[in-house]
């Protein structure tokens, strides 16, 4: 029986890895789940799952959970940050599964890894921030780090029965999101809801705003730097709009390795969660011949200018990335309020960077740091 903990239990990951759960509940136990404003879903995964503890960010959030759960309920309710980070270290957890969105996700996860518990990384804010930082202190306490990510889960599979030595690229795919071809006199006038159309994926607000900005994708090439210790000019990025093929791997003999599926989350976090072994399931499997077709283009730098400054922040190094990455989140929280446009996010973003004098990284509060600073500097373009 595998244990495990979900850092957002109520997001799209989070509950996509409960699916993954209900397919093999006799090798998986849920101990400890998270959520911050959806209590009527926490109530409901804490009635089927019956984790032991339950993390609600807000305070008063928490209070109401504890009054909805019928007398019986044995979960323990915590609160903030503080409960977070217990559900993080929590020990009968093997596998804290980091579906949490944001910044906000950083301290818990490495709280975990200071724990040594195996994390299935979904938190893409943990390493586009952290960088070296977190690799080495997983190292230092032998934390596994299995990617959830389908495109860095593919590089990781493309990887097992190869030395990273012997990678000359890898090749990391995107949809285009749903302004793929589109120029900027057409993204000046697109609507919140025009950006949360995505054609493949269905994923939770942010991370579809960032798809469509390639922002996504951006950071995605950041956290594959650290992952797999490469430099940004061994990283391609492709957009293929099928989004079948995940991502793949060149190697010096310039043989390439790709992994292919359907687009369904499901399937890398269950082979996040029971790597190295691989499970069957009731999923969907792949007919190309149904697909048909595969197209790859070049991405749009100059239209989609968040995926270039993500490449810009990872040669500065040191906090850039995780000051594009503070920046980056405020935007898109300011385009979803409808107080900025969506070209407004690339701009600000590159304007924020270009303010920044990077640091080394050397803790986490030299990341917190450059979080705060980067909050104060976006108010001055506002």
């Amino acid at each position: 029986m595998k244990y495990i903990s979900i850092l957002g239990s109520t997001g799209s990951i989070g509950t996509q890895t409960l699916d993954v759960v209900r397919q093999h509940s006799d090798k998986i136990k849920v101990v400890a789940i998270s959520g911050n404003t959806n209590i009527q879903l926490l109530k409901d995964q804490i009635l089927e799952f019956e984790p032991e503890l339950c993390c609600v960010m807000d305070d008063s959030n928490a209070l109401k959970l504890k009054k909805m759960l019928p007398p019986q309920a044995k979960t323990e309710i915590v609160s903030g940050m503080e409960g977070l980070i217990a559900l993080a270290e929590y020990n009968k957890s093997e596998i804290i599964v980091t579906a949490i969105s944001g910044m906000i996700g950083l301290k818990p996860t490495l709280a975990a890894i200071k724990k040594g518990k195996t994390i299935a990384l979904a938190n893409k804010e943990t390493l586009v921030t952290g960088g070296a930082y977190i690799m080495n202190t997983a190292k230092k306490y032998k934390a596994p780090i299995i990617p959830v990510d389908s495109e860095h889960s593919a590089i990781f599979q493309c990887l097992m029965a190869n030395e990273t030595k012997a990678v000359n690229k890898i090749i990391l795919t995107a949809s285009g999101g749903p302004f793929r071809g589109k120029n900027q006199e057409f993204l000046k006038t697109v609507s919140v809801e025009d950006a949360l159309k995505h054609p493949n994926w269905s994923m939770g607000k942010k991370i579809t705003i960032d798809s469509a900005t390639l922002m996504n994708k951006g950071l995605e090439v950041i956290e594959a730097k650290f992952l797999f210790d490469l430099e940004p000019d061994r990283i391609e990025v492709v957009v293929h709009p099928q989004s079948i093929m995940h991502s793949g791997v060149e190697f010096i003999d310039h043989s390439t390795l790709a992994q292919l599926g359907l687009p369904d989350m499901r399937i890398p976090i269950q082979f996040a969660l029971f790597y190295p072994n691989r499970m069957e399931n009731g999923y969907k499997s792949l007919s190309l011949t149904d697909v048909g077709t595969l197209t790859f283009e070049k991405p749009d730098l100059k239209t989609f200018k968040c995926l270039a400054l993500a490449f810009e922040a990872l040669k500065a190094g040191g906090t850039m990335p995780a000051v594009l990455n503070a920046s980056n989140e405020a935007c898109v929280k300011l385009f979803l309020d409808k107080k900025i446009s969506f070209l407004d996010i690339g701009n600000i973003n590159e304007k924020v960077m270009h303010s920044h004098s990077p640091k080394e990284i050397d803790s986490l509060e030299r990341i917190l740091e450059a979080e705060e600073w980067t909050k104060q500097t976006i108010r001055k373009f506002i």
